[in-house]
Order: C-alpha cells, then sequence, then structure tokens
C-alpha cells in the first residue's frame, strides 16, 4: 500500500529507508520499491522530483531501480 507524501519530511524519512536497507542488503525488496513507487504515483509531483534529488545525492545505487520512472 503506497504512502503519499505530504511534505519533505515525508520524503526524507523514504529516502533514510532507502539508505538503511542499501546498508545491509545488496537489492532493494519488492515491498519496498512497490511502496515508493505508489508513493511517487500517488504524492505532489514536486516531492516526486525532491525524492530523486534526494536519493542522487544520499543512495545513488538505488537510481537504477527508479530509472523508468524519473
Amino acid at each position: 500500500m503506497p504512502y503519499r507524501w505530504k511534505k519533505k519530511v515525508d520524503v526524507d524519512e523514504a529516502v533514510v529507508v532507502v539508505m538503511n536497507v542499501l546498508d545491509k542488503n545488496p537489492e532493494l525488496p519488492n515491498w519496498l520499491l512497490s511502496t515508493l513507487n505508489g508513493s511517487i504515483a500517488d504524492s505532489d509531483a514536486k516531492l516526486g522530483k525532491y525524492f530523486f534529488e534526494e536519493i542522487k545525492k544520499h543512495a545513488p545505487k538505488a537510481l537504477r531501480y527508479f530509472e523508468s520512472r524519473e
């Protein structure tokens, strides 16, 4: 179930989750990808853009999971 981001703090929390998962695992699990893609789709486009900016800065290895969405 996607989580709709309402403010930048929501996006920041999602980025931290991605960072933490990648610190422990080489891959992002499907449930997380599904949730994040849903959040990107259901949230304001500005927050989606902010998500990608923050992922590029803090977890660039995760970009490959979202290349078709960017």
